[in-house]
């Protein structure tokens, strides 16, 4: 019988490690004495979305239809159009994938269903003479059932539930290689509000990834979720239409800390649409996941079709040599 050459502590050093050698960069925070690096899934805190990412992350005030599940579920309270989106991403740490289809319903809100899959990559297997029997894969997989809903004229309410897999399987000649798969569940709310007085501003707030611990191994190693709480505000610069006609430009920050308001961070971001067709977008970001200090992204909407790319500067996927790009098409109807 052929001995597969294989440990399933290699495949999560070389490839889990680099998530939790970023922890630091997903937080200030993180690297406090209270340590923050020990939270599970931090690919919960990873971004889904062109948009988003293209105006840093500083998303927590903004309506992004379908994308805004992930950063404030309160933003899907005043979604019009039903949507069907995916959302893709390629980095050093993995490729991502999101599905989401978004459903309004008048006098009630707007219902979400989603599924995020977190592909870090096949591992191959080899017999002692180094031929290939077979392949790990390590993944994560997210379900996600989202409602928001419309209070008012200026208040919005959202709630998220997140159901995840952290897993490793494996095809191929298996028997001795060792697979498993870890679950926990976790919520977002979030709320968001125009200020009547002016209604250029908007102000956002959102709790993100309360829930239960990530348990691989056993209880005593179970990870907390990266639970964290973002503020933020968004601004319609609306002057700007005095002097340049067309053209319409959204200005946003957010602050972002964990649950003990430790050592809080903030993301800028800026979205200037022309004829409500074209978008320009660039961010600045404090804590992205994978080091990046800024962001540029395009947006081009056409009828029902919308088409958003953007790409982050600097960080562990550039220096590696694999420029981060994400990519969103977007169906209303």
């Amino acid at each position: 019988m052929r001995h597969c050459r294989f440990s399933v502590t290699s495949i999560i050093s070389r490839r889990f490690a680099r998530l939790a050698l970023t922890a630091i960069l997903l937080s200030p925070a993180a690297a406090s004495a209270q340590g923050a690096s020990s939270d599970g899934a931090l690919f919960l805190l990873l971004p889904v979305g062109a948009q988003t990412v293209g105006m840093g992350q500083a998303t927590v005030a903004e309506r992004l239809g379908s994308e805004s599940i992930w950063s404030n579920p309160a933003a899907l309270g005043r979604q019009e159009k039903r949507e069907a989106a995916i959302h893709h991403s390629e980095t050093i740490a993995a490729r991502g994938d999101v599905i989401t289809l978004v459903f309004p319903r008048k006098q009630l809100g707007a219902f979400a269903v989603s599924v995020n899959v977190i592909d870090f990559g096949n591992q191959q297997i080899t017999d002692p003479g180094g031929t290939p029997v077979g392949l790990v894969l390590p993944r994560n997989i997210l379900f996600a059932g989202t409602f928001g809903a419309a209070i008012g004229k200026q208040l919005s309410v959202g709630v998220a539930y997140k159901r995840l897999q952290y897993r490793v399987d494996c095809s191929g000649q298996c028997a001795n290689v060792s697979t498993f798969s870890a679950t926990a569940s976790a919520v977002d709310f979030g709320a968001q509000y125009d200020i009547p007085v002016d209604t250029a501003i908007r102000l956002g707030v959102a709790v993100r990834n309360i829930g239960t611990k990530l348990q691989v191994n056993d209880r005593e190693q179970a990870d907390p979720l990266p639970t964290r709480i973002e503020l933020g505000v968004s601004y319609n610069l609306a002057f700007i239409a005095k002097y340049v006609s067309d053209i319409q430009v959204r200005a946003a920050a957010d602050v972002i800390a964990t649950e003990t308001a430790d050592e809080p961070s903030g993301r800028l971001g800026v979205d200037l649409t022309y004829e409500k067709t074209v978008h320009l977008r660039g961010g600045y970001i404090a804590n992205d996941a994978d080091g990046a200090k800024a962001a540029v992204g395009f947006g081009l909407g056409t009828g029902r079709l919308l088409f958003d790319i953007a790409r982050t500067f600097g960080g562990l996927s550039e220096d590696a040599g694999k420029t981060p790009t994400y990519i969103s098409l977007r169906f209303t109807f």
